[in-house]
């Protein structure tokens, strides 16, 4: 009987949700659990962020043809419909489920992981690696990540969004090389992927559409700013308003201008520490 975490992750997509299973995965080299990833190119390199199993399966139907009936799976992803869930509840001896909608609900025979949600086997918690919690120095004033994904080129098309702000710039895994050069000379500064936690550790004002960035940066005691990509789900709109994160809607630069003027006088909720939280519940859902 085997262990899988399946993440869903892709050029249109981003990496949130690999980020979020890196943190909690972390919490949990001691089990014996392999991690999915809908495209290939991360899980040769996850690796690298310390995941110790990893298979690259495409797409989500995929499932099936590494695993077998009775195992037990984390399940992090909303491409799956009703019926497709359901089915996965069945199949799986046990199921753990990731979800970011406040609006969702704990079904039978699963567990359900949730930043909004509580009750008999929901587990209310949110995923941060605990490298960012520390004391850090902020040596770096503004960062713009616009998101690890940018198939539409959306952030060359709205480069005024940021202009004036003279901002260092994270970029993103899925980039095109020739993208990557052609920003590289539009931003003075620049991160590498590679360099993502130092940004987090080392950034005052991050302005991102990162939702995992967001959390991180506060986390590390950064100032997170949240932009609302048109592409991206409207899920964590809620949580960041109780954490009293400010969020800019479509490239609002007035909007965004105010935020940074008064940014050192906004009051920012703490998160907690939740690894060891989250481990045990998965943990006690899987029988591990």
């Amino acid at each position: 009987m085997k262990t899988f975490y399946y993440v869903h992750t892709g050029h249109r997509i981003g990496l949130d949700r690999f980020r979020r299973a890196v943190a909690i995965l972390e919490q949990l080299q001691d089990e014996d659990i392999t991690l999915l990833t809908s495209d290939y190119r991360i899980a040769q390199i996850a690796r690298d962020f310390g995941v110790k199993q990893s298979v690259g399966i495409d797409v989500v139907r995929n499932i099936p043809q590494i695993s077998h009936n009775g195992d037990k799976l984390i399940f992090d992803s909303v491409e799956a419909n009703p019926i497709m869930l359901n089915d996965m509840r069945n199949y799986f001896s046990k199921f753990v489920r990731i979800s970011d909608d406040k609006d969702d609900r704990k079904e039978d025979n699963e567990f359900l992981l949730s930043p909004y949600l509580e009750g008999d086997g929901v587990c209310n918690a949110i995923a941060i690696s605990d490298v960012f919690f520390g004391d850090y120095s902020k040596d770096v004033e503004l960062t713009y990540f616009f998101g690890d994904d940018d198939y539409e080129k959306d952030l060359e098309k709205h480069l005024d969004f940021v202009a004036d702000l003279n901002p260092h710039l994270q970029l993103g895994f899925y980039y095109f090389l020739d993208y990557e050069d052609m920003l590289k000379e539009k931003f003075k500064n620049s991160f590498e992927f590679e360099e993502y936690n130092e940004m987090i550790q080392s950034t005052k004002v991050l302005l991102t559409a990162s939702p995992q960035a967001v959390l991180d940066s506060l986390a590390s005691g950064g100032k997170p700013i949240f932009f609302q990509r048109e592409d991206y789900p409207r899920d964590f709109i809620s949580l960041f308003e109780k954490l009293n994160i400010p969020i800019v809607d479509n490239y609002d630069k007035s909007h965004l201008s105010v935020i940074l003027k008064t940014i050192n006088d906004r009051k920012y909720e703490k998160i907690q520490q939740n690894g060891n939280k989250i481990a045990k519940f998965i943990k006690e859902s899987l029988n591990l």
